[in-house]
């Protein structure tokens, strides 16, 4: 809860002793920490980068280590037997980069000596890394008389970092199959495990035989274990508010969402804390970090990027990720530029998830990063934004025709000649909405279905567009206007009070330009 005073913001601080005793805002996860400590034993959870998963860990370590001081005024702090402590052995691949297996057995090594000095300064035995693993789990057992919590962080970040190279990523994941192949038979020594990262690889690439590993990534209960929920920001942080706008807050970085349309969705802390520092909007976590591999990945397989906020994927397509075998919709949802919007159950036991971007920043910015690999380069790019929002300002319907048939006759004819993507015919459609998406217009997608075509809404300063975008052969053939009419989209907007525009593009897939602009305005 909020004190009433200002407290510091904790941008990038994962250290809990230092954020407790610092003065710094913290939002209470040890409700969540309680339910999972008190229900398994071996736990994995996945989450994007910059979610808090290393604030957890270390949460969790100085629970078990019995920091008591730390926890006064939090959920957990009466309902922890303080005299129970664990001995804590935490690994974390965050650091650096390993460019070969040499490499991260260096840094594994290294760790493991760290970690078995904190109990002696007796030297381990000679042993390989499994051994060396193996005999620090049991001596810090026999040592203390108590079974270890095991926190591995960023377990996957070493084959991520490398998955541009998959020969040198199969040889990372080898190696890190190696470590974490001891974790099975270290059972008696373990009290508490959890692995976190970004991405979910196979129990059978990673951890083979670690059966009874939990995956809770999508587990409803633990929704919101990283992450905070719209109460959190009302509450710890409702000091900070005043003169922001709390509604442009929800939709720019609310939304992210493990599990189905009830669980409580929850914005990325990065973002959140910059925005409240710097009192402005901007896309915080998207530039964090470029997603070049993910980028080059719908390059090369076409994306059509009105469908990125309309996938559909079965739970173990969302689950699975593996060196030779990467789906879109895997890799997009668990790097966090899409979540789950729905999720049906058809059939007993399959599971059908609804999946789309989590807020205006992801969609915009992820948009406004494929314009380059859709033949917009970044300079021409802004060049055109500036452009649509002088005409979208003066809701000028000529100038919108002149501006986007300049944006197609600016796409360079060499560009089509090298690049396949050009030939794919969802190209056309995905220029038309990815320029709309990536200045950050409020854009519904109303069906995307057929690679050829578009129907989207964008509302913008007070007014209603309703586009059908559809690619013709050659010549127009008059019926794109009908067709909005005929699929009623505009019905279900007449309530709001706002001017629709109606507007019908064709596209000439033989000409690359537009064919027919045919408006019709409702008042």
């Amino acid at each position: 809860m909020s004190t009433g005073k200002r407290l510091r913001l904790p941008i990038g601080i994962q250290t809990f002793s230092e954020i407790r005793e610092g003065g710094y805002y913290y939002v209470d996860k040890t409700p969540d920490i309680e339910r999972l400590v008190h229900q398994n034993k071996f736990y994995f959870l996945s989450r994007p980068r910059r979610f808090g998963k290393s604030l957890l860990l270390d949460t969790l370590r100085c629970l078990f280590e019995g920091r008591q001081a730390l926890f006064e005024g939090l959920y957990i702090h009466d309902r922890w037997d303080w005299q129970q402590t664990h001995p804590v052995i935490r690994l974390s691949f965050g650091s650096g980069v390993m460019r070969n297996r040499e490499e991260l057995d260096e840094r594994i090594r290294h760790q493991l000596r760290k970690e078995r000095e904190r109990f002696t300064q007796v030297a381990a035995p000679k042993a390989d890394i499994p051994g060396e693993f193996s005999d620090l789990l049991e001596f810090a057992h026999q040592e203390t008389g108590q079974p270890v919590v095991l926190l591995i962080d960023e377990y996957d970040k070493p084959i991520l970092d490398n998955i541009l190279d998959p020969e040198r990523a199969r040889e990372l994941r080898e190696g890190l199959k190696n470590l974490y192949s001891v974790i099975k038979d270290a059972d008696p020594h373990l009290h508490l495990v959890l692995i976190t990262g970004v991405s979910k690889f196979s129990k059978v690439s990673l951890f083979s035989g670690l059966n009874n590993l939990n995956d809770i990534t999508l587990d409803a209960p633990f929704s919101t274990i990283c992450g905070y929920t719209d109460d959190d920001i009302d509450n710890v942080f409702a000091t900070e508010l005043p003169g922001l706008d709390r509604e442009a807050i929800r939709s720019w970085y609310n939304g992210y969402r493990w599990g189905s349309a009830e669980v409580i969705s929850v914005y990325n802390p990065f973002d959140v804390l910059l925005l409240l520092q710097k009192r402005e909007f901007g896309p915080y976590w998207f530039e964090s970090a470029t997603p070049t591999f993910l980028v080059d990945l719908l390059r090369k397989r076409g994306v059509f990027t009105p469908q990125l906020d309309r996938l559909q994927a079965k739970a173990q397509l969302l689950g699975r990720f593996d060196v030779d075998d990467i789906t879109i919709e895997g890799l997009l949802f668990q790097t966090g530029y899409i979540t789950i919007k729905d999720v049906q159950e058809p059939m007993l036991g399959y599971r059908l998830y609804t999946l789309g971007f989590p807020n205006r920043e992801v969609e915009s910015s992820l948009n406004d990063l494929l314009l380059p690999v859709l033949g917009i380069g970044h300079s021409e790019a802004q060049t055109h934004q500036l452009g649509l929002m002088d005409v979208l300002q003066h809701h000028d319907l000529a100038g919108l025709e002149t501006h986007l048939k300049a944006l197609y006759a600016g796409l360079p004819h060499d560009w089509y000649r090298n690049n396949p993507i050009a030939q794919y015919e969802g190209h056309y459609a995905s220029v038309f909405y990815s320029h709309f998406a990536a200045l950050g217009l409020a854009i519904t997608v109303e069906d995307a279905s057929h690679h050829g075509r578009v129907d989207m809404t964008v509302d913008f300063d007070g007014h209603l567009y309703l586009f059908e975008f559809k690619v013709v052969e050659q010549l127009p053939e008059g019926k794109a206007l009908e067709q909005i009419k005929a699929r009623g989209y505009a019905d279900k907007y007449r309530s709001a009070g706002k001017p629709i525009h109606l507007i019908g593009v064709e596209f000439s897939r033989q000409q690359r330009q537009i064919v027919a602009f045919e408006v019709e305005s409702i008042a």
